[in-house]
């Protein structure tokens, strides 16, 4: 079976090199790897390693053994007397003539599944193993294990030894230099050594498997720069030429050679390259960061797929537990984006725990939108109201006001939005559709001065014909006529093609008798409304009267915040004049008028401007989740700033996390928590300065709380420590002072506070007053 697949895999390697990563039925065609009925290729079959492969040909064989052998042989501990130390020799390559080369592999992107074995496995061939005792000799567990995994994969009727240091060295050293150099990484100064022992030994010839490996190490290096790069389809065009790289120890390849499949439009193939992971390889956290990985580029219904590869914990759990929260938010995420996406109920269950249990509100924001974006208004104001009550945010406040748009309350709505009606275009979109409905609500709604003038300012501003139009019926339903028609001449203005605002307008001129405009408007109409050219006999229209409503869907769609339009007339704008309530004023009032349809707004995805709106940073790239963290904390919002950080400490660049440790560790003192403070500061490394920063600030942060607590002896302990690091600021020196005068240590005290108000400090001076009166009270009195 296994001579077979390697027939095979020698013609897809041809395939592989000559079309890169073509289509799958392209190769199949080209090479007949594959015919109807047949299972369907593998991904990146060659770099499966199965468990059952080592102990085939020899059971007793352990990887981990043999590691543990290396490091008791490797130990510093002295030998035995008599005894000899093992040659540390380089590992020098197997005769010319015993050398088996390495049979084909075949190709990481198609594979035919290997056909039956008939014949009997060939015997085990003979294997350049320099390199293994070489990574043995030097007690390299790491390479060790990757060197056996990659002879595995290469020759799969070969049995790793049993002691890698027993098989025999020579004394080469110049070879043992070169594979030194190999370890280090210093591929250019292989290559030269290379190129001047062949030069002085003409009869000299490298290890087939120093220079193997040194092709693939070469490529792999060009992989990495290309995908830093953003170079994709470079990456694939390497990944082809270089099938040995795609295997479990080399992860971090396989990562690359996905998201380039991604962005260069192949998303099966990349689900296909996280398939192959979560199915062939078995390092934990390497199979977690695959699912986070994928979970960022891959969309709902293959992240599904790729789930069902999870495997049980042997306490019951299941593998991924500890980032299915996040899992969940992305999902749900993508659910807000799109409204026709179903998602599990199991999914929507765990957020709503989540953001019934924990402390942040960008969940329950997560559960408002996703019911909003499904007309489940009643669930969705829920959700929205329990993010405002952790954090009153304009998202929150916006999804709030659609609710109650939906639910008919514009009032609520109105007040709701206004604080955040400049924060964005959406936010502004959903106040002024709130001010539309509140507008057109029938009763009137009995409104505040106050909410009258600042409607009609934003109104103006922002030239919104439906509201405009919404204030003429509403002066109309007070017999407030010359009102009505400044606000109908003004949306007009704004909007000349706007029929309802036009019929407003023409039917408060006929009450009026203004029968020169009514008959200008008509003419100016005619053709485009039969109910303006056709106007019927107003005189029964009296005051608080019902008049027509303006055809329906008027206010269905949103006007623009700002349009060029004609000038609107230059007497001020009853608005701008000041709005008052009293009886007969000439501003809005408010009587009977036609009843409107609802105003909406579209409900996609929300747009965010800086970091004022609350957003799930888990969506985030690494970089800028780093970017918004330090947003919110120019904002002060150090709770959401944590979050963002420990989204960004996910970043590969250790750069990114060194700044995103910093960056948690200030959030977490600037919301009083020192002691998650001091955590923070260990998830990445900090240069000494950002060192020593934290380090005084998170001493002084706990000596402010020590001494809130009364514990005054262990407030003095911290400042010492941060003395020893910093000189103490005046305002420490005053807390330092009250430690002593609580501790009875008065003369201490004295001393403190007398050297702090030298310095002109009043705390200070007011300090000296408080020993004062504790030591002398007579004398004060």
């Amino acid at each position: 079976m296994k001579s077979s697949l390697v027939a095979i895999s020698a013609a897809v390697v041809v395939a592989t090199l000559v079309t890169g990563l073509k289509d799958r039925a392209a190769l199949q065609e080209r090479f007949g790897l594959g015919s109807a009925g047949k299972p369907a290729p593998e991904l990146m079959m060659m770099g499966r390693i199965k468990p059952t492969d080592a102990s085939a040909g020899n059971p007793e064989f352990n990887a981990q053994l043999v590691a543990d052998k290396i490091e008791a042989i490797t130990s510093p501990s002295p030998p035995a007397p008599g005894a000899r130390e093992p040659d540390a020799a380089a590992p020098q390559p197997a005769a010319p003539q015993t050398v088996a080369q390495p049979a084909p592999v075949t190709p990481p992107i198609v594979s035919a599944p290997p056909a039956p074995q008939q014949a009997a496995a060939p015997a085990q061939p003979a294997v350049d193993e320099s390199a293994l005792r070489y990574f043995a000799s030097r007690g390299d567990k790491v390479r060790l294990q990757a060197e056996i995994s990659r002879l595995q994969a290469l020759y799969p009727n070969w049995v790793p030894p049993a002691d890698p240091l027993a098989v025999p060295q020579n004394g080469d050293k110049q070879l043992e230099a070169m594979w030194q150099l190999y370890s280090d990484g210093r591929y250019a100064e292989l290559r030269k050594a290379v190129a001047d022992r062949q030069a002085a030994d003409a009869g000299w010839q490298p290890p087939a498997d120093l220079l193997d490996r040194l092709d693939v190490a070469e490529a792999r290096a060009r992989l990495v720069n290309a995908s830093d790069l953003k170079q994709y389809a470079t990456v694939v065009d390497i990944a082809a030429a270089t099938p040995s790289l795609l295997t479990c120890s080399e992860v971090d390849v396989l990562w690359r050679v996905a998201e380039a499949f991604i962005q260069t439009e192949r998303a099966q193939r990349g689900q296909d390259a996280y398939t192959y992971i979560l199915k062939n390889c078995a390092n934990p956290a390497e199979r977690q960061a695959t699912v986070e990985k994928a979970s960022t580029l891959l969309a709902y219904q293959p992240m599904q797929a790729l789930l069902t590869l999870e495997r049980p914990a042997a306490d019951g759990s299941k593998e991924f537990d500890a980032i299915r929260d996040n899992l969940t938010r992305r999902f749900m995420a993508e659910g807000n984006d799109d409204p026709k996406l179903v998602i599990a109920p199991d999914y929507i269950a765990r957020l709503e725990k989540l953001a019934e249990t924990g402390g942040l509100a960008s969940d329950a924001l997560l559960l408002g939108w996703y019911q909003l974006r499904r007309n489940n208004d009643a669930d969705a104001e829920k959700w929205f109201r329990a993010a405002r009550a952790k954090q009153d945010s304009a998202a929150a406040s916006q999804g709030l006001a659609l609710a109650l748009i939906a639910r008919k309350a514009p009032e609520e709505a109105e007040d709701v939005m206004f604080r955040w009606h400049a924060d964005s275009e959406d936010a502004t979109s959903t106040y002024l559709a709130a001010t539309a409905n509140l507008m057109a609500l029938q009763p009137p709604a009995d409104l505040a001065e106050d909410v009258l003038h600042r409607i009609a300012t934003e109104v103006i501003a922002r030239k919104y014909v439906p509201t405009a139009q919404q204030f003429g019926w509403y002066a109309r339903s007070l017999n407030q006529f010359q009102t009505a028609a400044r606000w109908f001449e003004t949306a007009l203005a704004w909007k000349p093609d706007d029929e309802p605002s036009a019929y407003g307008l023409v039917i408060t001129r006929e009450q009026l008798s203004d029968s020169k405009a009514v008959l200008d408007l008509q003419r100016a109409w005619a053709g485009r409304s039969s109910r303006i050219t056709n106007l019927e006999d107003t005189s029964s229209l009296i005051p608080n009267a019902v008049t027509p409503p303006p055809e329906k869907g008027t206010l269905a769609a949103q006007q623009p915040a700002a349009q060029p339009t004609q000038n609107p007339p230059t007497e001020p704008l009853p608005a701008e004049r000041g709005i008052t309530l009293q009886p007969g004023s000439q501003v809005v009032v408010r009587a009977a008028r036609p009843a409107m349809e609802t105003v909406t707004v579209p409900r996609g995805p929300r747009q965010t401007r800086g970091c004022s709106t609350t957003i799930d940073a888990g969506q985030l790239k690494p970089a800028d989740a780093l970017s918004r963290g330090w947003c919110l904390m120019d904002i002060n919002r150090p709770m959401e700033a944590i979050s963002a950080f420990e989204a960004a400490l996910q970043s590969p660049t250790r750069k990114v996390r060194e700044d995103a440790a910093y960056g948690q560790s200030l959030a977490y003192l600037r919301a009083g928590l020192s002691g998650n403070a001091a955590v923070a500061a260990t998830k990445a490394p900090q240069n000494r300065q950002r060192a020593a920063e934290l380090q005084v600030a998170i001493l002084a942060d706990r000596a402010l709380s020590a001494f809130d607590a009364g514990r005054y002896r262990e407030t003095l302990i911290y400042l010492d420590q941060r003395a020893r690091l910093q000189q103490e600021r005046i305002d420490l020196m005053v807390l330092r002072g009250y430690c002593y005068l609580n501790l009875k240590m008065y003369g201490d005290a004295t001393r403190i506070f007398e050297a702090a108000a030298a310095t002109g400090s009043r705390d200070a001076a007011r300090g000296l007053a408080d020993v004062r009166n504790v030591t002398h009270p007579d004398v004060n009195d």
